[in-house]
């Protein structure tokens, strides 16, 4: 049998996905190229939007409507709300929670082996208690999520994430260390270790600081970056760590979500805007300490260049008023990111805000979200100019193309064509909103 794994939303989901597929490969799965060619689909969903909720409800009805013999399996953070569960019966043949994934092989065994008798498994292994365990079948050969943590404490009024994925739960740092370390072994490049509240790290006294320490020592060429940070935790130690480091890149996500302070209250984010703004410019004053270092050692490659900061950004939450968003506005023409991840609120069940009112309609909301966009295409573009001239290593992720290390698109001319996962030194000609252009540079220094 063929299956086929649809991923909405984050980083993780796709994690989640290539886990998933390990237990279905032992299973003797083979992957499809689409969901029409699968006799198995899997859908990894997102509650964050009502929108991502939506999708999955269309794909699923149109699967079961064209497709009534196909076997449908539904994870990720929608598997746990009993309306969505009564919405799909009949419709879905399995329901199961991601941190229920070790004990997939007795849900397969126990749904699929009356009409798939067929499919042994390789190896009789017992059911993995931490499915953060199980070795994935990675979708990259050269970039590689590595997830350090799952779940949140933190109990955001919008958010779903500590219901879907409950309390926060960290990998032992020996796990985190043997997997990229096996990564690096196989030549892969970029290693971006995942977590809803990644910063907030900790096993044993491993804190996040402490972990990015260990695995920069770990020999090889490789990038390290991570996703998404929690103001709260971007500590002092954590900002000197990324700043002086060789391999950390000069990417940063650091949620704002709004940028007045009583909306923050309200959304239960734990920090003021003050506090925001003082962070990006530790953050930005870090990295410029060391620039000028680079610049006294005369360091051939721009390794130490303005760090990208990228933020996410709810437009009208309950009760948000003109003024309050005039604040957010404010926030990003003061701050200046590189880019902003704009959503239109959406009222998700079982959080707090869910019994609030949501009030901004639904046309202000689209018109404050073009508002926030053209600030930010403006910002952006700002932000991109200052790289041209520049020579900046650059991983190859398809024919001409590729991204810097500060997570930034870009597209470069080369008389030959350079193997996907490569690293090669452009320098950049033109800038765009949200992209670079460039040509290859000659080879010197064995990047």
């Amino acid at each position: 049998m063929r299956y086929y794994i649809k991923v909405f939303g984050c980083q993780m989901n796709q994690s989640d996905a290539e886990r998933i597929a390990t237990i279905l490969e032992k299973y003797e799965f083979k992957p499809a190229a689409s969901i029409e060619a699968a006799s198995l689909v899997v859908f990894v969903t997102c509650g964050v939007r009502q929108s991502a909720e939506d999708r999955v409800y269309g794909q699923i009805n149109n699967i079961r409507k064209k497709y009534p013999t196909k076997h449908i399996v539904l994870t990720g953070c929608l598997a746990h709300r009993k309306d969505v569960r009564r919405r799909l019966k009949g419709k879905v043949n399995l329901f199961f929670q991601i941190n229920e994934l070790g004990k997939l092989e007795e849900k397969i065994k126990s749904e699929f082996f009356s009409v798939c008798k067929k499919i042994k498994a390789k190896k009789k292994n017992k059911p993995c208690s931490d499915y953060l365990q199980i070795i994935p079948r990675y979708a990259s050969s050269y970039k590689a999520y590595v997830p350090i943590m799952t779940g949140c404490n933190n109990f955001c009024s919008y958010c779903v994430v500590p219901y879907a994925r409950e309390r926060e739960y960290s990998r032992p740092e020996r796990d985190i260390q043997k997997e990229v370390k096996s990564l690096i072994k196989k030549n892969y490049r970029e290693i971006v270790l995942l977590g809803q509240n990644v910063n907030s790290y900790t096993s044993g006294q491993t804190n996040f600081s402490k972990l990015l320490k260990s695995i920069e020592l770990i020999p090889g060429h490789f990038w390290l970056t991570f996703l998404t940070s929690h103001p709260k935790d971007m500590s002092d130690e954590l900002i000197e760590v990324i700043s002086k480091s060789k391999k950390i890149c000069e990417y940063i996500s650091l949620p704002a979500q709004a940028g007045d302070n009583e909306i923050l209250r309200r959304m239960n984010r734990k920090y003021t805007i003050e506090h925001y703004k003082s962070l990006v410019k530790k953050i930005r004053k870090a990295f410029l300490d060391v620039r000028r270092l680079k610049r006294r050692r005369r360091t051939s490659i721009a390794k130490k260049l303005p760090p990208t900061i990228s933020t996410d950004i709810i437009v009208g939450f309950p009760g948000e008023t003109k003024k309050q968003f005039e604040n957010t506005a404010k926030l990003l023409r003061d701050v200046k990111f590189d880019m902003a991840y704009i959503a239109q609120y959406s009222p998700r069940p079982e959080t707090a805000a869910w019994k609030m009112k949501d009030n901004v309609s639904r046309a202000e909301k689209v018109r404050r979200e073009k508002v926030l966009t053209k600030i930010l295409a403006r910002t952006a573009l700002a932000n991109n100019k200052k790289y041209v001239g520049k020579i900046v290593e650059v991983l190859v992720d398809a024919d001409g193309k590729g991204h810097t290390r500060a997570q930034k698109k870009i597209a470069f001319h080369s008389a030959k064509k350079i193997p996907v996962g490569s690293f090669v030194r452009v320098k950049i000609t033109k800038a765009k909103t949200f992209g670079l252009e460039g040509e290859i540079k000659k080879n010197k220094s064995g990047l």
